[in-house]
């Protein structure tokens, strides 16, 4: 087995007994990269000068005894996240070669940890699609099945976990954009509670919604990860300044007496058959093993993506003004200012991020902004509120984390309401400010990933990730993708 397929806490071990050197992990994760990249696109930037550089260092570090849980662990991380000196992109022409002065809070912190951040992953463009089809500079495909879509908007990050060209990884998730991909390409992905980790240095899409998370093979490394950038900054005025949840204590603790309520409005027309089997497999697994299975109705999640639909893109109407030619990326010729603004975001912006502009502008334009985002700002309370009913008598919610696998390459490309429709589980989380999560769930008949949704109250990242480690002891992991099939 190849370095590149270890898990962070394997290789960790590994790297601390001194059997392996982080320069020998990385170089075993750059090879991994060079296989795959041309049939997977999961980057769009790979650092090779400054990933072996961290790679060095870290080695000296793990020799002088000052190593931490992600020193020397070679992570890719979405390019929505600025990092200084190395172009962050957001999938767009509109900032293609941008080159940013500065860390976002996460990427300072996982330098800072030692970790060995191998590059910038694919996206849909400004982190706004389902599928990473919407990058500006070609898609990402899923390394299960490189005919199908790895899911989005995180597609980058998800497929470089799971191919090992990273043993973990960041992405940020505003409707799903972490646990959708994640439940694609088999692997674990985490949204924290909002405010958990710092927005600053994230290129806003929409802002109330917006949170980095992460991407890995098991649950634990997916604790590791967000133990490594979550905490308080002041340059996020969101940012949560309280005592952090303890993540890592409750794993391997089981189920056994927790309440755990099935969703009943993410269920029924358009879940695949399959998903449902598997859902309903886990479930019997976790009765099994001590859990309370109740049924738990929210009727306003039936309205999760109409809501999510004004919401979002008035945010990221007003989000997005700033790209405008005049301070920083793309800038067409014009003989006015106006006509120069007009040419670049019609040249740099492309149709999926212009339709939500479209969108969000006509939701706050004068007459109609009390009838959709007022509107819509209402039923996100209502939302906020059943949640809160709920884990009266719960402590933790579940559901499908997509009511389909993996879905062909180009199959909703031209149905927008399709795709919206791909994030139907995961937005309610958003819409609340709460945490969740996707584990690996088994497998349909033609071998492509199902997820399994867990969805606990805000702060509640303690019985997640216990309900999170539980099932994938009961489930187990799903077998890798054949690597000659994407290298080939």
């Amino acid at each position: 087995m190849s370095a590149a397929d270890l898990t962070i806490s394997a290789a960790r071990a590994a790297l601390d007994t001194g059997e392996l050197r982080a320069t020998e992990l990385l170089e075993a994760v750059l090879e991994r990269a060079a296989l795959t990249e041309a049939q997977l696109h999961a980057y769009l930037t790979i650092d090779h000068e400054g990933a072996r550089r961290a790679a060095v260092d870290a080695d000296a570090a793990i020799a002088e005894g000052r190593a931490g849980a992600l020193t020397g662990i070679p992570i890719a991380v979405k390019d929505n996240m600025v990092t200084r000196g190395l172009d962050t992109t957001c999938a767009s022409q509109i900032l293609a070669g941008w080159k940013p002065p500065y860390d976002g809070t996460a990427v300072a912190r996982l330098k800072e940890a030692g970790a060995v951040i191998v590059g910038k992953t694919n996206l849909d463009e400004f982190a706004m699609g389902s599928s990473t089809e919407n990058s500006a500079f070609g898609m990402t495909r899923n390394p299960w099945d490189i005919t199908r879509v790895p899911g989005g908007s995180s597609g980058g990050s998800a497929a470089a976990t799971a191919i090992g060209s990273a043993l973990g990884a960041y992405g940020s998730d505003t409707g799903g954009s972490i646990r959708q991909p994640a439940s694609l390409c088999g692997i674990v992905g985490m949204k924290p509670t909002y405010g958990l980790v710092s927005r600053y240095g994230l290129v806003a899409f929409a802002s109330s919604l917006d949170q980095i998370g992460p991407f890995g093979r098991t649950v634990e490394d997916a604790v590791t990860l967000l133990e490594g950038v979550a905490g308080y900054d002041p340059h996020d005025h969101t940012s949560w300044p309280g005592e952090m949840p303890d993540f890592r204590g409750s794993l391997g603790r089981g189920v056994e007496g927790l309440r755990i309520g099935v969703v009943d409005e993410l269920s029924g027309d358009g879940y695949e058959p399959a998903v449902i089997a598997r859902f309903e497999e886990v479930l019997a697994a976790l009765e099994s093993a001590g859990a309370e299975i109740r049924r738990a109705s929210l009727p306003s999640f039936e309205l999760a993506v109409s809501t999510y639909y004004l919401v979002a893109p008035a945010e990221c109407s007003a989000n997005l003004a700033r790209f405008d030619g005049v301070r920083y990326g793309l800038r067409e010729p014009g003989e006015t200012v106006e006509q120069m603004m007009a040419a670049t975001r019609a040249s740099g912006f492309g149709p999926e991020v212009t339709r939500r502009i479209l969108l969000g502008t006509f939701a706050l334009s004068a007459g109609y902004q009390d009838a959709f985002y007022g509107q819509a700002q209402k039923v996100r309370t209502i939302t906020i509120n059943e949640f809160e009913q709920a884990y009266e008598s719960v402590d933790v919610l579940v559901s499908p984390t997509s009511p389909t696998v993996a879905f062909e390459v180009g199959e909703r490309s031209e149905d927008p309401l399709a795709m919206y429709l791909s994030d139907v589980c995961t937005i309610p989380s958003n819409l609340a400010g709460h945490p969740s999560i996707s584990v690996p769930a088994g497998t349909d008949p033609n071998g492509l990933p199902i997820g399994f949704q867990i969805l606990a109250p805000a702060l509640g990242e303690e019985v997640l990730f216990r309900v999170a480690d539980a099932v994938e002891t009961l489930v187990g992991r799903a077998e890798m993708p054949v690597l000659e099939e994407v290298a080939r």
